[in-house]
């Protein structure tokens, strides 16, 4: 096989339970995201943009959708003979399977893939963050510095610095030290979870941090490790805007910053374009009484009510009277007339009666699920329905085809969940 310069490997096995039912039956990766896309478009489109065109995508937690979605890579040009993407499952070794137990296990794990290549450079990326990075300028950075390890760094406010992993770094941008989430920082450069290796390096410390550590994970382990050793470990300063959608409150944020009226993240440059796995739709149709203000419509839309600040998927349908604010309609969903729904996420195929309200009442936190829900937010899963003339509350979680002897006098207060599909438990 060709030798390649540098490929990536991409980590898109996260379970992501912060995202209670969106990840009931798909990996995070692969939820919708501003409308037509899903999270791992932006890291896939960053690799073509960026000229690598040999992917791994490594996967494990619910990953039928993403398998679907990524197909043989034609979207983002990777359907290629030598290199293109290639899909990664845990597979059996021996009398038992072994599934990726942290994320330098599962690069540990897919060593001979790599090996194939035999790359001088292996980018390692996560599958769950939204944000546009040219990684063929964070290797000539990494070259020209003669790194062992190079580390994309954003410098995030100093009130949230303690959320993160973070870099303390010497004026030429060499790491010297790694914290945790400090209580009290030193520093505000936090760690994104993209990192260029050379690949001896890490081929090296792979092998040796699985003797010690079965669960062997880059922050936790590999890095600490390396720096201890003296390894040229460099920190790869990024500027430009990088989400982590990991929670309901912070997935809601990054779609909305998709309507504002100069948009913090914008989708429709001619240059670094996202792509996707989208089927063609028809135009989108908004009738003579529709009312459409700062939102993002996909193809095959049709809007006969009102939509406000809210990012609607393909196929979706609103019908007259109704009234969607603040909002994520993910495809194909139906929302019934003079139905009004307030901070939504609604995820595929749901559907909607008519004189139906969501998102009215006290922001009372999720009785089942306070740590996941408790935003205002409230969240229907996929394939659910709501039956008509129903009033659901902040902070529900719906999922399932519900009826109206399911809601107690027509009504669903905040805080409250109703599911009825036994596959769904509203994320841990």
């Amino acid at each position: 096989m060709r030798k390649k310069e540098m490929i990536a490997m991409l980590l898109a096995g996260g379970q992501g339970s912060r995202l209670g039912v969106l990840t009931t039956a798909k990996a995070k990766p692969a939820v919708s995201f501003g409308g037509k896309y899903r999270v791992i478009d932006f890291p896939m489109s960053n690799c073509i943009n960026s000229g690598v065109d040999t992917v791994g995508v490594v996967t494990q937690y619910q990953p039928l959708q993403l398998n679907q979605h990524i197909g043989i890579g034609i979207p983002w040009d990777l359907d290629r003979r030598l290199g293109g993407v290639t899909i990664l499952a845990p597979y059996l070794k021996s009398e038992q399977g072994e599934w990726y137990t942290g994320t330098a296990n599962a690069i540990y794990q897919n060593m001979e893939y790599i090996d194939g290549y035999n790359p001088d450079y292996v980018l390692i990326l996560s599958g769950d963050h939204i944000y546009k990075m040219n990684y063929a300028k964070m290797l000539d950075f990494h070259k020209q510095n003669k790194c062992d390890v190079s580390i994309a760094a954003l410098e995030v406010p100093w009130e949230e610095a303690s959320r993160f992993g973070l870099m303390n770094v010497h004026e030429d941008n060499r790491i010297h030290e790694f914290e945790e989430k400090p209580p009290q920082p030193k520093s505000n450069l936090a760690n994104m979870g993209i990192y260029i290796f050379n690949w001896q390096v890490l081929r090296d410390a792979l092998e040796r941090d699985s003797k010690i550590h079965n669960n062997s994970d880059f922050g936790m382990h590999v890095l600490p490790m390396l720096l201890e050793e003296g390894a040229r470990m460099y920190a790869y300063p990024f500027s430009g805007y990088w989400k982590d959608v990991g929670t309901i409150e912070s997935y809601w944020m990054a779609n909305m910053d998709l309507v504002k009226t100069v948009p913090e993240f914008n989708l429709y440059e001619d240059f670094d374009k996202i792509y996707t796995d989208a089927d063609h739709q028809p135009p989108i149709y908004t009738g003579p009484n529709a009312v459409v203000q700062g939102s993002l419509l996909s193809e095959g839309c049709e809007v006969l009510g009102s939509v406000y600040n809210s990012v609607l998927g393909t196929g979706v349908i609103v019908e007259a009277g109704a009234e969607v604010r603040d909002s994520i309609i993910m495809q194909d969903c139906y929302i019934g007339a003079n139905s009004n729904l307030n901070r939504v996420i609604a995820d595929t195929n749901c559907s909607v009666g008519d004189d139906v309200v969501i998102g009215e009442g006290e922001n009372t936190p999720n009785a089942d699920k306070p740590n996941i829900y408790n935003t205002g937010i409230t969240v229907l899963g996929e394939n659910t329905t709501i039956p008509d003339r129903v009033i659901i509350g902040k902070n529900c979680v719906v999922c399932g085809h519900t009826y109206p002897f399911n809601y107690q006098d027509g009504k669903l207060e905040s805080g409250q969940s109703i599911i009825r599909d036994h596959h769904m438990k509203g994320g841990e």
